[in-house]
């Protein structure tokens, strides 16, 4: 089947521009490039990452009208944060309904973590 096919292939292309090999579970994909976003991510790989409509609410903490999503340290992969030129790939989860993804951010829409 031809769009099966094709489907296979654009994955892969994914996969090949981020250097993620998949292994043991499959982790499905999801777009989050619309969002701005900020990585808080420890030495160990662990962390989080919080991400909003605006610049405006992903810095206003107190308003809590952003989505956070912990880093998921799938164990059979050698890391979690996968970073190319124009885009991040991050395996997260969601905490919901136990579903985990390969979120995909716009590395233009990152705001860098600064220290409170």
């Amino acid at each position: 089947m031809k769009l099966l096919d094709q489907y296979f292939e654009l994955q892969q292309e994914l996969y090949e521009y981020f250097g993620y090999k998949e292994d043991w579970a499959v982790i499905p994909l999801d777009d989050g490039r619309e969002y701005y976003w900020t990585l808080f991510e420890d030495e160990d790989g662990s962390g989080f990452v919080n991400f909003a409509d605006t610049v405006e609410k992903l810095q206003d903490r107190d308003a809590g009208e952003y989505y956070q999503y912990s880093i998921y340290q799938q164990r059979f992969l050698p890391k979690w944060v996968y970073r190319g030129e124009k885009y991040t790939m991050i395996s997260v989860n969601t905490h919901v309904d136990g579903n985990k993804f390969l979120q995909i951010f716009d590395n233009a829409k990152e705001i860098k973590e600064t220290e409170d």
